[in-house]
């Protein structure tokens, strides 16, 4: 934002006026902090009137279009600290053990051995790296089995080994026609009867189902 010629209150004043329908194209946010600490400084804002005050906020508002809550933290950001912006925080953060050559190692494992249990597993990568020699699992030898179970769960491990398992039969017997086995009692035969109805006063033919 170059607007070096602007050097007097008064042409701030105009511009602000003139400029009502105009709209500014963004810039980064680290260019319109940078900016703002050079206009709070240029013009001495700690120093002027209210009347003042009120027509840099404005000018700072117009080429930013930040909000009147967003103006009044940085000013007071910079009353307090004289620079704009936010600091970088360094995260107390654990390394990465386990890399993605090593989740895709376990995923190539439990498809060769049909996903076997993590203690079984496990194992697997100590015989592969004490006996059969194979570097591929120096790493791979000291995981726990809590977190073999976590690296399972990776979206690489689950992309490289999808398996699926078909729908199992049910066992249970749902409208199945049999013969009737009483165990040597005497039965039960239900009986519906359909009457036809009635005619000049003749009474009508009933129908029986057993």
């Amino acid at each position: 934002m170059n607007d070096t010629e602007l050097l007097e209150l008064n042409q701030v004043r105009e511009f602000v006026n003139a400029s009502a329908t105009i709209r500014f194209s963004p810039t980064s946010q680290a260019e319109s902090y940078e900016w703002i600490a050079g206009t709070l400084k240029r013009f001495g804002y700690f120093k002027l009137s209210k009347i003042d005050k009120g027509t840099v906020r404005a000018y700072l508002a117009r080429r930013t279009e930040y909000s009147r809550a967003q103006l009044n933290r940085l000013i007071t950001q910079y009353r307090k600290k004289r620079w704009i912006g936010v600091k970088s925080r360094n995260r107390n953060c654990f390394a990465k053990l386990y890399t993605r050559e090593d989740i895709l190692l376990l995923a190539e494992t439990d498809e060769c051995h049909q996903t076997l249990s993590g203690p079984a597993t496990k194992k697997l990568f100590e015989r592969g790296y004490n006996v059969f020699k194979d570097p591929r699992y120096k790493r791979l030898v000291r995981i726990s089995v809590a977190h073999l179970y976590n690296l399972r769960k990776r979206g690489i491990y689950c992309e490289k080994r999808r398996y699926f398992t078909k729908t199992k039969r049910s066992v249970v017997a749902i409208g199945e026609r049999r013969k009737p086995s009483p165990n040597g009692e005497p039965g039960y035969l239900r009986i519906d009867t359909v009457h036809q109805g009635d005619q000049d006063g003749a009474k009508g033919v009933y129908y029986i189902r057993a």
